[in-house]
């Protein structure tokens, strides 16, 4: 019995290479595989944002590694940490600096509610001056819990309408199935038994 080796082109297997899809589908698909996040990191939060992007979580399965500090080539922020307001006129200031289209996570009980620090120089959360997509609690949340509110938003990214957004100008358009912000559990410690 012979073994038959395939090499260079063969026109029976290469010739059926088609893909058909809308152009919806393609561009939600390549904006939801490459989010390149902005990190905000404005207190403890951001260590565990840092260790998000390590080789034991390794944040770059989602397309997320190129952390970009620099507001014109990111389309993720992810606020982490305390917003204080003399901080929050700098965190809108980024944002704003972001083109469209952009999503927002608040990593943390302080980026999402303020936290423990009920103080007239916190902010009590940063959707009272940033549209915030997902919402990760905990004190400080996991890796994991971060890596699950990136998939969040990779699944709304999906359910968008690129093409329409893209011509009327406006921000993302979300379907009706994801629309609202999603809140994300941050506890991820293994339960003791005992």
């Amino acid at each position: 019995m012979s073994q038959r080796l395939e090499t260079g082109f063969d026109p029976k297997v290469e010739g059926r290479d088609v893909i058909v899809t809308s152009v919806d589908a393609a561009i939600d698909w390549v904006r939801k595989n490459s989010c390149w996040p902005m990190p905000m990191g404005l207190a403890c939060c951001a260590i565990e944002l840092m260790a998000a992007g390590a080789s034991r979580f390794d944040i770059a399965r989602f397309g997320s590694e190129v952390m970009r500090f620099s507001p014109r080539q990111s389309d993720l922020m992810i606020v982490a940490g305390t917003c204080v307001y003399k901080m929050a006129g700098v965190v809108k200031r980024v944002w704003d600096q972001m083109p469209n289209p952009k999503w927002c996570i608040a990593m943390g009980a302080c980026a999402s509610s303020g936290g423990m620090y009920r103080s007239y120089a916190v902010v009590q959360g940063v959707d009272h001056f940033l549209p915030v997509d997902v919402y990760i609690s905990g004190c400080p949340p996991r890796p994991e819990a971060l890596l699950e509110g990136l998939m969040a938003i990779q699944r709304k990214i999906a359910h968008e309408k690129a093409v329409v957004n893209m011509k009327k100008g406006d921000g993302p358009g979300i379907s009706a199935p994801i629309s609202g912000p999603i809140i994300v559990r941050g506890e991820y410690a293994p339960k003791l038994r005992g």
